[in-house]
């Protein structure tokens, strides 16, 4: 049962509500054709459109220079460290600048596959002391004898990364962190989401952990592999999301529905992790379209971030599983 007057909240009735945002695209069909990105006000690809027609007016204009992004220590440097992701990353053809090798490293058959890889690019490969690789992998980094220089983590558009899963003709099935500020769950999301086939980590430009080398770690290479989405407002971006056709799913320990009694796993959804100690902001529960709470026992009093997020992940991968071989 709901309870009364919760913003967000499930009113107990099975499938989508009116304006729920939890209608399939599929619903979508027989109101003419979706305009294209550039022409819709609201896309990132509408604004591009406009800034590259303003340069062109320019001299020397053109299209203008694509968004780069930077370390959160304001650097344009950054490192990825470990053995698992440092040799995803090379695999992935990461653009890096630099290997780094600690003296005397013991080899095994990751470090001399990073060593080929890099041979064939002909990356500068720099023998170094532990302790400067200790500095490069941050505090409480765990570098396992190898770095690597890289410029800093590019992140997609939310609604780019939506829009590409639909034309993959597949069912969206996103990560929003709303405030998770450490990186290792960070990284540890994102290992889950490429774990059960998730499509995507969202995480808004404030308060926020970013994409760093604990994450880089954290993830064990998944990051090579997983894109991550930077939203200006996250609250903004998920009443577009349910625009779309995208249900938004918040996980909170007072959820009105258990995960286990979830039906809503066959549709495109976004499912909104809380911060490590507060959960879900204020704003972000007011607009999702369900809260949803993990059934743990009376003497646990919650879930970590990273933790409550592949309990999540797994229970949609086996109900669209289940779905599937219907």
């Amino acid at each position: 049962m709901a309870k009364p007057g919760r913003p967000g909240a499930s009113s107990g009735k099975k499938g989508p509500t009116k304006g729920s945002g939890g209608k399939h695209r599929r619903s979508l069909e027989g109101r003419g054709p979706t305009p294209k990105a550039e022409d819709r006000p609201y896309h990132v690809a509408h604004k591009r459109k406009q800034a590259a027609e303003r340069g062109a007016r320019k001299p020397g204009g053109g299209k203008p220079a694509p968004a780069r992004g930077r370390s959160r220590d304001g650097s344009d440097i950054e490192h990825v460290t470990g053995r698992n992701s440092v040799l995803e990353a090379l695999r992935a053809k990461i653009p890096a600048t630099a290997m780094y090798v600690a003296q005397r490293i013991e080899m095994d058959d990751r470090v001399k596959e990073m060593l080929a890889i890099a041979h064939k690019r002909e990356l500068s490969v720099l023998e170094v002391t532990r302790p400067e690789l200790d500095r490069m992998a941050g505090y409480d980094g765990v570098h396992q004898g190898v770095a690597l220089k890289v410029p800093p983590y590019e992140y997609a558009h939310p609604q780019e990364l939506l829009e590409e899963t639909f034309d993959q003709g597949e069912t969206p099935l996103l990560l929003a962190l709303d405030g998770v500020t450490d990186p290792r769950n960070l990284g540890a999301i994102i290992r889950s989401t490429a774990a059960f086939g998730g499509h995507g980590v969202i995480v808004p430009q404030r308060r926020s952990a970013g994409v760093n080398s604990a994450a880089w770690k954290t993830s064990a290479g998944a990051l090579a592999r997983v894109p991550v989405a930077l939203a200006g407002n996250l609250t903004t971006m998920l009443k577009d999301f349910k625009k779309q056709g995208v249900f938004v799913l918040g996980l909170d320990g007072d959820g009105d529905v258990s995960l286990p009694s979830l039906e809503l796993a066959d549709r495109p959804i976004v499912v909104v992790i809380g911060s490590e100690g507060k959960g879900l902001s204020r704003l972000v529960a007011e607009n999702c379209d369900q809260i949803v709470s993990i059934p743990i026992s009376a003497a646990t009093e919650s879930l970590n971030a990273g933790i409550a997020a592949s309990v999540a992940l797994y229970q949609v991968a086996t109900l669209r599983a289940a779905a599937e071989a219907e």
